[in-house]
């Protein structure tokens, strides 16, 4: 274990963070309802994909797919995943219901794509980090003609995408910046730098504001998405390294990995209103929280746990642990399908 650590702690560059407390839950007597729905999850060091029946909590099923499998997306319909495959040059797409790979798309080389979208228009959307680029697939399960824009930027990591799809936002942890890039006219990307190594990205529901979070700051900033001037800038717990936007658009949640835990962001007052503990500081190394994900009904906050193959399920009301989920070696990329 302390071996499989060293070795993230250097791919993350991990310097000098500090934990924070922990607050109190809001609402603890709060009973969470049972969870229903299908999570899969990348396991990024056995290069496998696994799926989790959350109505029991048990894996029922988990195949090869291909190395370093990072990020996933869920199509529009529910019929298929779609998986980042970061130590090669595809994205691989496979059947929910069988986890059969039903189509691999090539982006090229050295394309090691990361961040990944499946847009309600049907079309997928990917960062290719090694290609300084990101590319939208049309059409991924027919022609799946694919496109490239050019960020320009070293580390070109995560990305979201406007609801109209006119507009894509990355990323960029090699070059700290975050990039606006225009899918339709082709406009020269309009880049900014935010804080020390941003990382998570998510754009809220009606696309008005873009919030990141800098893993290298211990911040969270609000963009305007058109201007991409920073209009909020808050401290989270140490190591921010992912950032979600609840579906319902009130809440924001950053994975805190050096202290194990989760800040909460009221999205309307633009503060941080509360800490919820997942792993205590001391437990937090062997856990190494990386990506987090919402339930549909924002009840629950799933949160990949990689160093010790588990996923766990929070309760975001009451801030408790309800649960831990074994999956494979590695798990870190989340998608889920189902009204929890």
């Amino acid at each position: 274990m302390k071996a499989k650590l060293h070795a993230l702690c250097t791919a993350l560059m991990i310097v000098g963070c500090s934990p924070v407390e922990v607050g109190p839950a809001a609402n603890s007597s709060d009973a969470a309802s049972p969870a229903s729905g299908t999570l899969f999850v990348a396991n990024k060091f056995g290069d496998t994909l696994s799926k989790v029946d959350l109505a029991t909590g048990v894996e029922v099923s988990r195949l090869d797919s291909c190395k370093n499998p990072h990020e996933l997306a869920t199509s529009p319909d529910g019929q298929h995943v779609a998986l980042a495959c970061y130590g090669g040059t595809t994205v691989d797409i496979f059947a929910t219901d069988t986890l059969e790979k039903v189509r691999s798309i090539d982006l090229g080389e050295n394309a090691r794509p990361h961040g990944i979208v499946w847009h309600a228009n049907g079309d997928l959307y990917s960062t290719a980090e090694g290609r300084q680029s990101i590319f939208w697939i049309r059409d991924p399960l027919g022609d799946a003609k694919t496109f490239e824009y050019s960020s320009g930027k070293l580390g070109t990591h995560m990305l979201v995408v406007a609801p109209d799809s006119r507009h894509a936002w990355t990323t960029d942890l090699g070059s700290k910046t975050v990039t606006r890039i225009d899918l339709r006219t082709r406009r020269a990307p309009m880049s900014v730098t935010v804080g020390e190594e941003p990382e998570g990205i998510a754009l809220s529901p009606d696309g008005t504001a873009l919030w990141v979070s800098a893993r290298g700051s211990n911040e969270a900033y609000e963009l305007d998405p058109d201007t991409m001037a920073v209009r909020t800038t808050l401290k989270t717990g140490a190591f921010p390294l992912r950032l979600a936007i609840r579906p319902q658009g009130d809440f924001a949640v950053t994975s805190d990995l050096m202290d194990g835990g989760l800040t909460v962001i009221d999205l309307d007052k633009r503060e941080v209103v509360r800490k919820i503990s997942v792993s205590s500081p001391e437990e937090a190394e062997d856990r190494f929280q990386v990506t987090i994900l919402w339930s549909n009904d924002g009840e629950r906050v799933y949160v990949a746990e990689t160093a010790s193959d588990t996923v766990a399920e929070v309760d975001f009301t009451s801030g408790e642990v309800l649960r831990r989920l074994d999956v494979g070696d590695g798990g870190d990329g989340l998608a889920i399908l189902g009204a929890r």
